[in-house]
């Protein structure tokens, strides 16, 4: 088969397919190495760009879907009358970003960054299928873990997870408050109670708060 003819095949499959396609699964259905139907794929991409197509081909870790474009989406709708969806919160966000940047991750782990009981936020982001079950940990109870989905990256526009901005660098935050205690402390029958008094007061190292921007 010339590599027009493969071309055209892998387009018709990843139509046919309409989900994100693991690129072993397309090579197996072409009969070729996974290193060569990268390639085609590749050129399939670039090719869509060229002629200006209303699809192009996104590219999801070791997926490929084939996909309308986004200067679309409005007309789109028009015709198969589909809402928008409504917007996540920033308590999704929050969620969303501690998955992302820490994935696996369990239940638990989101509610102790957090500070809050997350279940029904985990629930909305599976549902939206930015987030899905990865697993259980062995560990007792064998929690779920969770990680991000192709979905999330399509709509984040990012091929891979690589891709994600950096954390803030924590090494600019303010130093903390150390208390200086003088080099000859007074005897213990010379302090008065207002000095034994006098460090009351100062605050405790607190607990780092983890926070992160999404654009």
């Amino acid at each position: 088969m010339r590599v027009q003819e493969l071309q055209a095949a892998a387009e018709a499959v990843l139509f046919a397919c309409g989900e994100p396609l693991e690129i072993s699964r397309i090579a197996e259905a072409l009969e070729l190495d996974v290193e060569y139907t990268t390639l085609l794929l590749d050129k399939l991409a670039a090719e869509l760009d060229e002629r200006g197509s209303g699809l192009c081909l996104l590219k999801l870790d070791d997926r490929y879907q084939l996909c309308t474009r986004a200067q679309y989406a409005d007309m789109i709708r028009s015709v198969l009358e589909v809402k928008k969806n409504t917007p996540l919160s920033s308590a999704a966000f929050e969620v969303l970003a501690v998955v992302a940047y820490n994935q696996p991750v369990t239940k638990s782990y989101i509610d102790q960054v957090r500070g809050v009981d997350c279940s029904g936020v985990i629930g909305t982001l599976c549902q939206r299928g930015l987030i899905e079950e990865k697993g259980r940990l062995e560990l007792p109870g064998r929690p779920l873990l969770y990680g991000t989905t192709p979905e999330f990256l399509k709509c984040f526009c990012i091929s891979s997870l690589s891709e994600l901005p950096e954390l803030p660098d924590r090494g600019n935050e303010p130093e903390k408050l150390e208390l200086e205690l003088p080099d000859n402390p007074p005897a213990a029958e010379e302090s008065r109670p207002d000095e034994q008094d006098a460090y009351e007061g100062v605050p405790e190292d607190g607990d780092d708060l983890f926070s992160v921007d999404v654009e």
